[in-house]
């Protein structure tokens, strides 16, 4: 599928490499995106059928991609049950971020309470 750029008028993919990389709104080509912002971040938390979900949102990409590996390592997302223990898992402070959404764990896997 391809669409016409509103900046320059060229014909380009919204779902190309090059556009992925530079994002910004889907009605411009990569040539003429300069957007900066950093995508929302979700996380899950429980387990068997209750969830939770928070959804983050960040001032960089960087402390974005921070907080998501050092989740991923702590929570046992990477290592299944045995994060716990680890003497190694990684620092999560000191990335600055707000809380977009949270819902709790009082939610079963039909999203009932």
């Amino acid at each position: 599928m391809r669409r016409i750029c509103v900046e320059c008028e060229r014909e380009f993919d919204p779902f190309s490499a090059a556009k992925a990389n530079v994002g910004g709104r889907i009605d411009t080509c990569h040539h003429c995106s300069e957007e900066d912002t950093v995508p929302y971040l979700g996380l899950t938390s429980g387990d068997g059928k209750g969830v939770g979900i928070t959804i983050l949102a960040f001032n960089t990409r960087g402390d974005r991609y921070k907080y998501a590996q050092a989740w991923a390592d702590n929570s046992g997302a990477n290592k299944g049950k045995v994060c716990q223990m680890s003497r190694n898992a990684p620092i999560m402070s000191g990335m600055k971020f707000r809380k977009v959404h949270e819902a709790g764990l009082g939610m079963n896997h039909k999203g009932k309470m």
